[in-house]
């Protein structure tokens, strides 16, 4: 029986466009590939030195222990990184504006003492002393950006006189016993030590950052097509999703096998996906990135700089005081050691191993997610193999120094190919 000539030369003419749209989505992949590379090769590394980082330091540490990677310990080291993290997406605002908040540290542990002394020594309601200890933190940030506006003194003074006033403050209020305990029983602590996500959730709550990157590159798409500039292809927006979901998903998994996902790291992670968001996505961001990039053109622009620099300096302490009230409930303690150490060391280098430039004018919320894991690993592994602490002061700050190395390298490579 013979074909009708019309309907087959239709036929063939749709082979042809399914066979042009895979070739399309194959070059598409490619381009992907190709414009990652030629990001790294200009100086745009991205997350890449954090990820290379993570992936020896878990190589390592497992192979000298196998327990560095059993679930519970990894539940445990997420525990610990919510603290300090929190902190971390502070420091992020600061540093964005080539600025530094050397208190964060003294602001932790003077939230701490807040919050145990008027709970448990006074007894007022938990959610009372929370509210204070957080006005206390907004109310330092206001008086830094002050000195800074209108008396022109460097943050790196401001806050380092900050630093010993209300370390002084938390000593005063603490009294000669230096330490309150909280109690175990209070859903405070409770959250900071023991309440875990139901496993149903945390998969599901995994499946959104997938579905978020697909709707916002198909909008993305259609925005460009109508001016008719270059597009992402599908395939490769979907490839992309579907790596990042099924990582999600086997991390997610591999957590379950032991307690689960720590409600204290998802508020952490909450917060460093809102702070993206404002620093992407709002006006007060990109006014942020200006600032920090060039202070007297973004002047000249129409952006209120002051203004920036008291928003950046409130969010900072404001933080700070969060992240203190976390350690709390995490040691269910206020005590005289709360915030010392090395909690300003931490915070700081998170944020700087994460990818956040201390020249100013770059940075990310998720480069505190990303290096507090990187610092809480190194801690961790080093204490399974009970190791001092000189080692652990040691290895971070050479991690820090290469951080900043990096920094300063792929800066240069930027101004190089104009990018800077």
């Amino acid at each position: 029986m013979s074909q009708n000539p019309s309907n087959t030369a239709v036929r063939a003419e749709q082979r042809l466009d399914r066979t042009d749209e895979r070739l399309r989505q194959d070059e598409g992949v490619l381009d992907m590939a190709w414009g990652f590379i030629d990001r790294v090769r200009s100086g745009d590394l991205g997350m890449l030195p954090v990820a290379v980082g993570l992936i020896v330091i878990s190589t390592i540490f497992s192979a000298l222990n196998p327990v560095f990677l059993a679930p519970n310990n990894l539940v445990n080291l997420l525990f610990d990184c919510a603290t300090v993290g929190v902190i971390s997406l502070g420091i992020i605002c600061v540093l964005v504006l080539g600025e530094i908040d050397l208190s964060v540290g003294s602001m932790s542990g003077l939230a701490s003492a807040i919050v145990g002394v008027l709970w448990v020594g006074s007894g007022w309601p938990v959610a009372a002393a929370i509210v204070v200890a957080l006005l206390v933190g907004v109310a330092v940030g206001l008086i830094y950006a002050t000195l800074y506006n209108r008396l022109g003194m460097p943050s790196f003074i401001a806050t380092l006189a900050g630093l010993l006033a209300l370390l002084g403050m938390q000593l005063y209020i603490l009294g000669p016993t230096g330490s309150i305990n909280l109690p175990y029983a209070s859903p405070l602590v409770r959250f900071g030590q023991i309440l875990i996500m139901p496993d149903w959730f945390s998969h599901a709550v995994a499946l959104l950052p997938g579905l978020v990157m697909i709707g916002k590159g198909i909008r993305t798409r259609r925005q460009r097509q109508t001016v008719n500039l270059s597009t992402q292809p599908v395939g490769a927006l979907i490839v992309k999703a579907v790596a990042l979901t099924v990582i999600l998903e086997l991390a997610i998994f591999y957590l379950n096998l032991g307690r689960g996902v720590p409600w204290m790291f998802g508020l952490f992670v909450a917060l460093a996906v809102v702070l993206n968001y404002a620093l992407t996505r709002t006006k007060w961001g990109r006014s942020m990135f200006a600032v920090g990039g060039n202070r007297e053109a973004a002047r000249r622009s129409g952006i209120n700089v002051r203004r920036i620099y008291l928003s950046a300096f409130v969010l900072c302490s404001t933080l700070a005081t969060l992240g203190g009230i976390l350690s709390a409930a995490r040691l269910a303690s206020s005590s005289q050691q709360a915030g010392t150490g090395d909690v300003n060391l931490n915070a700081i280098a998170a944020a700087v191993i994460g990818g956040t430039s201390l020249f100013g004018g770059r940075g990310s919320a998720y480069s505190a997610l990303l290096g507090i894991i990187v610092i809480q690993a190194i801690s961790n592994g080093l204490t399974l193999l009970n190791l001092s602490s000189s080692l652990r002061y040691m290895i971070t700050g050479g991690v820090l120094a290469v951080a900043v190395i990096v920094d300063s390298l792929a800066r240069r490579s930027r101004v190089s190919h104009g990018r800077a």
